[in-house]
């Protein structure tokens, strides 16, 4: 059996939930954390799951025992979280998924899609095609409009995002552009002129993001429909 390494970044601030640990919110019977995890504790191919957090203490108290479970330092943002993580990753991990940490519904379904074309095409990506028409212009407000986008084109990202442990470590070392300016796991794998393949995404893969993400997420666990 092939297996790989997951890793979660879990080291940020949760400013727009608050200031509370979106993460250790509680979830329908659990925590967000709780259930990001155990989707991939079920799974006989993971062999590893790193938690790149700054408070191990709590994050370690709200999670069950679990031997493929360990903990590392987070860092000043999520590419540095994730470079700290894949330097903890076994040489025996051929490829490692980097999950969100706050989207506890990712379905086994897509989870074995993505997985399965990363082993095809080395790297993959879970994307939802983008419904709203997108400007381009600047980043404060009022702005003038550049631009519109082809929607057809554009698509809206998700995770697990999958690839080769050693890729990874190769764009981690060599990212052309500064780890702050990463908003993507997978554009890491970009930068160094690696393929990145997307497959189809999920509505129900939300992000815990503000306390509506958090009601959204109880309603469709309580409904069956996590």
């Amino acid at each position: 059996m092939i297996e790989f390494a997951v890793i979660l970044p879990a080291a940020g601030t949760s400013e727009r939930f608050g200031g509370r640990d979106k993460l250790l919110e509680p979830l329908a019977g659990a925590t967000v954390l709780q259930w990001a995890v155990e989707a991939f504790l079920v799974r006989q191919d993971v062999g590893e799951i790193v938690i790149a957090t700054r408070d191990e203490r709590k994050l370690r108290a709200a999670l069950k025992s679990d031997p493929r479970i360990s903990f590392c330092e987070g860092g000043a943002n999520r590419a540095e979280s994730v470079g700290n993580a894949l330097k903890t990753v076994s040489h025996a991990m051929g490829y490692v998924a980097i999950h969100d940490a706050a989207r506890p519904l990712v379905s086994q379904e897509l989870i074995e899609r993505v997985w399965a074309a990363a082993r095809d095409h080395g790297a993959a990506v879970p994307a939802m095609g983008v419904r709203s028409t997108i400007k381009l212009a600047g980043n404060s407000l009022p702005t003038r409009v550049m631009g519109t986008l082809p929607r057809h084109m554009l698509w809206a990202v998700q995770t697990p995002q999958i690839g080769k442990r050693v890729d990874f470590l190769e764009a981690m070392e060599k990212c052309p552009v500064p780890l702050e300016e990463v908003t993507d796991d997978a554009q890491l794998l970009e930068l160094a002129g690696k393929d990145v393949w997307i497959v189809e995404g999920e509505e129900r893969n939300i992000k815990i993001t503000t306390p509506i993400d958090l009601q959204m997420a109880d309603q469709l666990l309580r409904s069956g429909g996590g």
